[in-house]
């Protein structure tokens, strides 16, 4: 069946289903790059070597939110082109977006370079930590342009309808991320910065999978030499969709750097190592969410952009219940082995593995209600737009998980800090549930699609 056929008629649930399930495992797959860098770094080097990759992770999140940027923004707009019958403007679109894809990750491996020492004191590290922080982000940010090209031209194979090759990019870095993070640590002695080296080689091979993808006969949209030269409007319309997963992530970052410094003051680098911990956990814990989100998007744009507004709303309303699910499953194994979870970081280390456990007991306390969250905040980014999606997206880090992480640990300390999480959680979700439910109200009828065009 051909993909826009199927995309517009085939039933939502077999076609969320299609396209989530491999977007859930790959996303599952990618958390593990986070996982095993972790477990590996914390039983083959030690204690300090996870509170550096604590350290680098807000420059880490910086990366992800460039490839969010232009990857999510221009997924949106390429559902949307081939929903609306456009595929030479889906093309324009794919190629500006790859030229982005490469030259802002440079900038950024070059803005670190020359002020690398202060940038990792500022996200936290210590004179303890420095030199682990040091190593390892050092290769992570010279392999800066593998990490977004694969990233964010990944979408662009989704947006196409074609999910289980997206998912084989992800299987493929993280593997090789795993296999060589066991070889350079304890085989080869390499320490922290063979963790990094691992991370990038996985990199590296999934970028060269998917520009294999696109310069063969398997995808729809080509990525075409005339196509590469940067247009203004292009580039406007692919920022203002993909600037709200952006925010997020900017966003992220700088909470992560707040975090680590409020966790210095109140619990030193033990602390800091949980968080470390408890951030890895999060990622796989939220993955799955995100990947169902990026199963569902593509559906909700090409129907937004054929105007099938029945199958928008569908597609929205099984995503939400499929995430919610998610996330309480995710809860439950958090509630039913906190220590054990904890002390898969940590070799003889009970302080940490005890101050993670109880930690993260009070961080996942309302997890359940996030899935909600993120697949109503990444409906309007689907749609193209981008106002309510910032809002929605900002409200947990920015708007409301900041405020109080500089307002608790006052009254509460360390337990203040670890309270921040749940109550952002349930505060975000009312503001969610409000935006989503005008949104509904105001979609008009199905309205057809006649030669190309929507009438």
């Amino acid at each position: 069946m051909d993909r826009s056929i199927e995309m517009r008629d085939q039933s939502i649930g077999r076609l969320l289903w299609k396209f989530s399930v491999p977007a859930i495992t790959g996303m599952l797959v990618a958390a593990l790059y986070n996982i095993v860098d972790r477990i590996f770094v914390g039983r083959g080097v030690g204690p300090l070597a996870i509170a550096a990759t604590t350290v680098a992770f807000p420059l880490m999140i910086i990366l992800m939110a460039v490839s969010m940027l232009i990857g999510i923004g221009a997924t949106a707009l390429i559902s949307i082109r081939l929903g609306e019958q456009r595929k030479e403007e889906a093309e324009k679109v794919a190629g500006n977006a790859t030229v982005m894809l490469v030259l802002l990750p440079l900038t950024l491996t070059v803005i670190y370079l020359l002020f690398s020492e202060p940038i990792l004191t500022l996200f936290g590290a210590d004179k303890e930590v420095l030199p682990y922080a040091r190593d390892f982000t050092h290769i992570i940010m010279l392999g800066a342009v593998f990490w977004s090209t694969s990233m964010g031209m990944n979408n662009f194979i989704r947006a196409e309808g074609n999910p289980r090759v997206a998912m084989l990019t992800q299987v493929i870095g993280a593997l090789i991320n795993g296999i060589l993070n066991y070889i350079f640590i304890f085989k080869l002695g390499l320490g922290i910065k063979g963790s990094a080296l691992a991370s990038i080689s996985g990199q590296l091979f999934s970028a060269v999978w998917v520009l294999s993808y696109f310069f063969s006969r398997r995808s729809v949209i080509k990525i075409r030499l005339k196509n590469l030269k940067l247009q203004k409007p292009i580039i406007i319309s692919i920022v203002s969709i993909g600037f709200a997963p952006f925010a997020m992530q900017i966003a992220n970052s700088i909470q992560q750097l707040l975090l680590n410094k409020v966790l210095m003051i109140y619990g030193g680098n033990l602390a800091l190592s949980a968080v470390g911990i408890i951030m890895s956990i999060s990622t796989l814990m939220f993955m799955p969410i995100v990947g169902l989100s990026q199963g569902a998007q593509p559906l909700i744009g090409y129907n937004y952009g054929a105007r099938q507004y029945d199958r928008v709303k569908e597609t929205l309303k099984k995503a939400v219940i499929a995430g919610t699910g998610i996330a309480i499953a995710g809860f439950l194994v958090i509630w039913l082995w906190p220590s054990q979870i904890a002390g898969l970081f940590s070799k003889d280390n009970q302080a940490l593995t005890e101050m993670t456990a109880q930690a993260m007991l009070v961080f996942f306390a309302l997890f359940p209600v996030v899935g909600f969250q993120i697949l109503c905040s990444n409906y309007f980014q689907a749609v193209g737009k981008p106002v309510q999606s910032t809002i929605l997206s900002l409200s947990r880090q920015v708007l409301l998980f900041i405020p109080l992480l500089l307002i608790l640990p006052h009254f509460w300390g360390i337990a203040g800090v670890w309270r921040t999480a749940p109550i952002t959680d349930g505060l975000s979700v009312l503001l969610t549930g409000t935006l989503i439910y005008f949104e509904m109200k105001k979609l008009p009828q199905n309205q057809p699609l006649v030669e190309g065009k929507v009438t």
